[in-house]
C-alpha cells in the first residue's frame, strides 16, 4: 500500500480536493434552495439534472479525451466546475441550477473518467486492487470532510460557494504537474442491455435500483434536513453518517462476500437498508437514533452497489469485462436520474417522510428480486470466479472495469452454466466477446 500511495498521491490528493467540493456543492443547494423559497419539486429536478450530466458525461469524454487528450480535458473541465460553483450564488433561480448542474455533473464525469483512466494505467496489476481502494476511501474522505466545512459560514452568502471553487481549482494542481505520463485511451464497446440482463438479471436489475437509492442519498438529504428544520450542522451529520456509514461497513460485507452465496448476502443487507428505512418512515425517531438510522442505510447502501458488481462479475470473462462494465454504469446513471424526482414528488405529497418511504421501497425491490432469483436457482457456494472490491456508486466505467479486472480468476474461464439459469457466456448464443482493454 506504502508504494501505491508513493506513486499515486498526486491523483488521490486532487481527487480529495475534488470531492470535498463536490460534496459541499450537492449539501449547500438543498440548504440555499430553502433559503431563495425553491420548491421541494423543484430543487429534485436540480439534483436529478446532475446525474443526467454525469451520464452524458460518461458518453461523450472518451471522445473528448481522443480528440484532444487527456491534459487539456482535464484542464478545461475543471476550470468550467470551479467557475460554475461561484455562478449558482449569482442566479439562484432553479431553471439556471438544474442547467449548470447538467453542466457541473458533466465536467465530473469527465473528470472522473480522465482521472480513474490515469490511475488504471499508472498502476502495476498487481497492485491495482489496493490503489483502487485507496481511491474509492478518499472520496468518501473527501465528501465527509466537505461536510465540516459546510460550518464555517452563512449558507445564504457567497463564501460556501467561494470555497469548494477554490479547492477544486487547487485540486488540478497535483494532478497537473505530476510526472506521471497520460495514459493511452482505448475504445471501449458496450454490451447490450438484453445480453447484460442474461448474464446477470440480479446485476442488472439490482444496480438500476442502486441508482436510484444512492442519487437520493446523495443528492436530496439536505432538501429533506431543510424541510424537517434542521440547521446546517444536523444536516451536514446527516450527509457525513451515510459516507461515514459506507465507509466502515465496506470491509466487512466484502469479507462475508467471499466466503457465502452473494445472493443470500445481496437479500440480506438489503432487508437491513429496508427495515432502517422503514423505521425511518414510521417511528418518527428522535435526532440520534436517525442519525444512527442514516448511518445503517449509508452502511448497506455503499457496500451492496460493489457487492452487485462482484456478484455480475461472477458471471464474466475477462473479455468481457470491458463492454460490461460500460453498460453497467449506463444502467446506474439512468437509475440515477429517477431517483430526485420520485424521491421529491413523494415529499410534496407525503411531507419529509417520502424521502424514507423511497429508499426504502427500492431498498425492499432488491431484496424481493434477490429471493426471487435464489428460489429460482441453484446455489453456488464455494464456486465463485471473483472476489469483492471496494467501489462507489459514483464510480466510472473505467473505476468499474478495473474493479472487475482485479477481483476476477483470469486465469479461469466462466463456468458454462450458471445459477442464473439464463444463457451461459460459453454458449453459442451469447454476447460476442468484447476484446479487453489493457493500459
Amino acid at each position: 500500500m506504502l508504494t501505491v500511495l508513493r506513486t499515486t498521491w498526486p491523483l488521490l490528493l486532487g481527487i480529495m480536493l475534488l470531492m470535498v467540493g463536490n460534496g459541499m456543492q450537492g449539501t449547500l443547494l438543498g440548504i440555499r434552495g430553502a433559503i431563495e423559497q425553491i420548491g421541494t419539486y423543484q430543487m429534485s429536478i436540480v439534483m436529478s439534472a446532475y446525474f443526467a450530466g454525469f451520464l452524458l458525461g460518461s458518453q461523450l469524454t472518451p471522445l473528448m479525451i481522443r480528440r484532444v487528450g487527456h491534459v487539456r480535458v482535464f484542464a478545461a473541465l475543471g476550470s468550467l466546475i470551479s467557475a460554475l460553483l461561484i455562478l449558482y450564488a449569482a442566479y439562484p433561480n432553479w431553471i439556471a441550477w438544474a442547467l449548470m448542474r447538467v453542466l457541473i455533473g458533466f465536467c465530473f464525469s469527465g473528470v472522473y473518467i480522465t482521472a480513474e483512466s490515469w490511475l488504471n494505467a499508472s498502476t502495476a496489476n498487481e497492485q491495482r486492487g489496493q490503489a483502487l481502494s485507496a481511491y474509492m476511501i478518499v472520496q468518501m474522505v473527501g465528501i465527509i470532510s466537505g461536510q465540516a466545512l459546510m460550518n464555517v459560514a452563512d449558507p445564504a452568502g457567497y463564501l460556501l460557494f467561494v470555497i469548494p471553487s477554490v479547492l477544486v481549482s487547487l485540486a488540478f494542481t497535483p494532478i497537473l504537474l505530476s510526472a506521471s505520463p497520460a495514459p493511452a485511451f482505448a475504445e471501449v464497446r458496450r454490451l447490450t442491455l438484453r445480453d447484460l440482463y442474461k448474464i446477470s438479471p440480479l446485476g442488472v436489475v439490482g444496480i438500476f435500483l442502486m441508482g436510484g437509492t444512492f442519487a437520493a442519498l446523495f443528492s436530496m438529504v439536505s432538501v429533506w434536513g431543510t424541510q424537517v428544520g434542521l440547521s446546517v450542522t444536523q444536516i451536514s451529520m446527516f450527509v457525513a453518517a451515510i459516507y461515514f456509514g459506507g465507509l466502515v461497513a465496506q470491509y466487512p460485507i466484502g469479507w462475508a462476500s467471499d466466503r457465502m452465496d452473494r445472493r443470500q448476502l445481496i437479500l440480506q443487507v438489503a432487508v437491513v437498508g429496508a427495515f432502517a428505512m422503514l423505521a425511518a418512515f414510521l417511528l418518527a425517531p428522535g435526532f440520534w437514533t436517525l442519525l444512527a438510522l442514516f448511518a445503517v442505510i449509508g452502511g448497506v447502501a455503499n457496500p451492496l452497489y460493489a457487492l452487485l458488481l462482484a456478484y455480475t462479475n461472477d458471471y464474466l470473462e475477462a473479455s468481457d469485462m470491458a463492454a460490461a462494465s460500460a453498460g453497467l454504469l449506463f444502467v446506474n446513471g439512468v437509475g440515477a436520474i429517477t431517483g430526485p424526482p420520485v424521491t421529491g414528488w413523494l415529499m410534496e405529497s407525503l411531507g419529509p417522510e417520502g424521502f424514507f418511504l423511497y429508499v426504502g421501497l427500492l431498498m425492499a425491490g432488491i431484496a424481493l428480486y434477490a429471493l426471487w432469483r435464489i428460489v429460482r436457482a441453484p446455489d453456488r457456494q464455494g464456486e465463485f470466479t471473483s472476489a469483492y472490491a471496494v467501489v462507489s456508486p459514483g464510480a466510472t466505467a473505467f473505476a468499474v472495469e478495473a474493479v472487475l479486472e482485479a477481483g476476477t480468476d483470469s486465469e479461469e474461464p466462466a463456468s458454462e452454466s450458471t445459477p442464473e439459469g439464463e444463457a451461459a457466456p460459453l454458449d453459442e448464443h451469447a454476447p460476442p466477446k468484447m476484446p479487453q482493454r489493457h493500459p
